[in-house]
């Protein structure tokens, strides 16, 4: 992947994949305008991409706590932010699918998992605690592709049966829900499903995961109480049902849990339903709040805020220096390299808890570090909470430390 130069391309252009390989960029238009003019209102702002960051930020959590009449401020801003993250959301995705092994999921595939976060990222990121935008979009990611690949492998694992015997009452009735059907269905589904965990009970536990279909016996079993059942749980004039009809409709859970829970992702570039050309971010609008560029034009803030960053980034690699040897490899070794802790006992030729024990105490004197910095420098109280926003911060930092030079 080649990077972005200009300001105006890195705010207004989005990665194209064909299957498992990068391809290029492509230029949204719209975004394109929009970051063309405002390069003109603000020149002093031209070289500054953190200038920028901000300001798409900060216009993205106004338009989110306003009403629809901020939606394309909203989109707008999103539409930006996304393509910002995209160099970020690609090596994340390409790291991934080095690392772990899958038949299923493509580089592409990985990458709109954790695209698709993105407004949860924005949500979770604050600029005055976390260090920058793409250090904290890179570990969440990181996050949220591995939480997705450990759903889709519990799925895939798992055969129908097994999948509706894990199921809470709560999760199935949402599926269902957004599966598309009405309220009478999804009774006569849910009321199934109760019949079938009731009836249909494994004899060892161990082997949940590969139940096979219910026999004969145990069908007509979950039936017979459905149709016991029926008056007094579902409420409305419900006949007697057959065992094909019952299979059928928990057969029909299934497949809607399972699209509930790993549904197919959408480009933010796909066309539009029924549109022939125009694309969902073709609905962004062009303008925005003048007067919160005015206000971030001021640059005193941001510069501010770079100032304190690289007192950070000074402190915290003191800080590294300071370690020995074998806590600096390990520490390359666990977020440069990204090996687990096993694979890591086994380089170092030691116990896995061995290596969990330093690594505990390694991100314990950083953390030190850290708190002292914060109360010497930023007059913050020592509390729980405190400690607890110092240590993602690190987490932040160090992702974004060990990963500078491994692109």
């Amino acid at each position: 992947m080649h990077s972005r130069q200009s300001l105006t391309d890195v705010f207004s252009t989005f990665a194209r994949f064909d299957g498992d390989r990068f391809k290029g960029w492509t230029t949204d238009p719209k975004l394109r305008r929009s970051m063309l003019n405002r390069l003109k209102q603000t020149p002093e702002a031209k070289t500054s991409e953190n200038f920028w960051v901000l300001y798409w930020h900060k216009l993205w959590s106004a338009a989110s706590e306003e009403l629809e009449a901020s939606q394309a401020r909203l989109s707008l801003a999103e539409g930006h932010l996304s393509a910002y993250l995209q160099e970020a959301c690609y090596w994340v995705a390409q790291k991934t699918l080095a690392r772990f092994n899958s038949t299923h999921y493509n580089l592409s595939d990985y990458f709109q998992t954790a695209i698709a976060a993105l407004p949860k990222i924005l949500r979770g990121y604050n600029p005055d605690r976390n260090s920058t935008l793409k250090d904290y979009a890179n570990v969440a990611f990181k996050s949220t592709i591995r939480d997705s690949l450990r759903a889709s492998q519990e799925i895939d694992i798992c055969t129908n049966w097994a999948l509706l015997r894990k199921l809470s009452k709560k999760r199935l009735g949402e599926a269902l829900e957004q599966g598309g059907l009405i309220s009478e269905e999804i009774a006569r589904y849910q009321l199934a499903w109760t019949c079938f965990k009731e009836c249909y009970v494994p004899t060892q536990a161990n082997k949940t995961r590969q139940l096979t279909k219910p026999d004969r016996a145990t069908l007509e079993a979950i039936t017979g109480l459905y149709n016991s059942e029926r008056h007094t749980q579902i409420g409305i004039a419900e006949p007697e049902r057959q065992p094909e009809t019952i299979e059928q409709w928990l057969a029909n859970c299934a497949k809607k849990v399972r699209s509930y829970l790993y549904p197919k992702m959408t480009s933010l570039n796909a066309p539009k339903p029924q549109s022939d050309s125009r694309e969902v971010q073709d609905l962004l609008s062009a303008t925005a709040s003048e007067s919160l560029l005015v206000e971030l034009a001021n640059r005193e803030e941001v510069q501010q805020r770079q100032a304190r960053k690289s007192e950070l980034t000074a402190v915290l690699a003191t800080a590294l220096d300071k370690f020995n040897a074998q806590n600096r490899e390990l520490m390359h070794l666990y977020y440069s390299q990204e090996l687990t802790q096993q694979q890591i006992a086994k380089h170092m030729k030691t116990q896995q808890y061995t290596i969990s024990r330093r690594l505990a105490r390694s991100r314990k004197t950083l953390l030190d570090a850290l708190v002292k910095w914060s109360q010497q420098t930023l007059n913050l109280s020592l509390s729980s909470h405190t400690i607890a926003e110092a240590s993602d911060v690190l987490e932040e930092w160090l992702q974004g430390f060990y990963s500078q030079n491994n692109h």
